[in-house]
């Protein structure tokens, strides 16, 4: 039995690692290339390309070019596409959900001071939020909403105050925090796997034959990307909230949870439109005062 005590402790070491650096590089490819978009000239007039733009790193100069279509199917033996590091972020993640807490649920879910669960159940509700949270987000995205972005903001916030709220009368709160960006990330992911990527792959496949694609596809997957983007704050918050018990204890933590989602997301903004040349100093303002604001509230009103 020690054997496979110290076997688990190796696992789970290379599981954190693992995740933490496949991570870091989903992150960094999300940034760059949704900065890289906004940054790039677009007042070109050109049937092939889409925007240029040049860079600078370790002392050489990059020009980058979108195109609208590909200039010859040679290209696409050297395609590189950017998949890797979101699919080994989610592997790494579930396993470590599976080994860490679903094998110990009894101790690291059930809280019997918040509802009493059996493990078997407190197991099967986790997999059931992670399965229709994503089932209810993904049909928002096909439906009609998702062409009004200040309803479907408004409805994703609605969903995140009833996930928290029900999360945190259900777990314990340390695992009611991680479930919430266990969700959100599980949504990244899934639209990495079942948006992002096989769009892609239909408008390789329409080069492949010289067609030209629906880019219905690319505007489909840009917007997935967009999704992540702005998740990505707030998801970084939510994973290392094991460290902050003074937030994950406090009688008010989902609210706490939904307020630091929306202040992520406005900084996420303000970086983002900064990337198109558009300052609005006031947003990245406003978040900052806001989350002081909070601290100063939490400080006021102590559980």
């Amino acid at each position: 039995m020690e054997i496979i005590a110290y076997t688990f402790k190796w696992l789970e070491l290379i599981l954190r690692w693992g995740h933490v650096l496949f991570a870091i590089l989903w992150v960094g490819n999300s940034f760059l290339f949704n900065y890289l978009d906004n940054k790039l000239n677009k007042n070109i007039s050109s049937e092939d390309i889409d925007g240029e733009g040049y860079l600078m790193h370790s002392g050489y100069y990059y020009k980058l070019t979108r195109l609208k279509k590909l200039e010859s199917t040679k290209y696409l033996d050297n395609l590189i596409i950017f998949k890797w590091q979101s699919y080994l972020t989610f592997i790494t993640g579930i396993l470590l959900l599976a080994i860490i807490y679903y094998y110990n649920a009894g101790i690291l879910m059930v809280d019997k001071k918040v509802l009493l669960l059996t493990p078997i159940n407190a197991v099967f509700i986790s997999i059931m939020y992670l399965v229709l949270s994503w089932f209810v987000y993904d049909r928002i995205c096909k439906s009609n909403i998702i062409k009004n972005n200040k309803l479907f903001i408004a409805i994703m916030m609605l969903l995140l105050f009833i996930i928290s709220f029900s999360l945190t009368k259900i777990f314990g709160p340390k695992f009611a925090f991680l479930s919430v960006g266990l969700i959100v990330g599980s949504n990244m992911f899934g639209n990495v796997f079942t948006v992002i990527i096989p769009n892609q792959m239909n408008i390789i496949s329409s080069s492949s034959r010289t067609e030209k694609f629906d880019m219905s596809l690319s505007l489909a997957a840009k917007q997935r990307s967009i999704h992540n983007n702005y998740a990505t704050f707030f998801v970084l918050f939510t994973m290392l909230s094991g460290h902050y018990s003074f937030l994950v204890y406090h009688k008010y933590n989902w609210l706490i949870l939904c307020v630091i989602a929306l202040i992520s997301g406005l900084a996420r903004h303000y970086f983002n439109l900064r990337g198109k040349n558009i300052h609005r100093l006031n947003i990245l303002i406003f978040s900052i005062l806001s989350f002081i604001l909070l601290a100063f509230l939490l400080f006021i009103f102590k559980t």
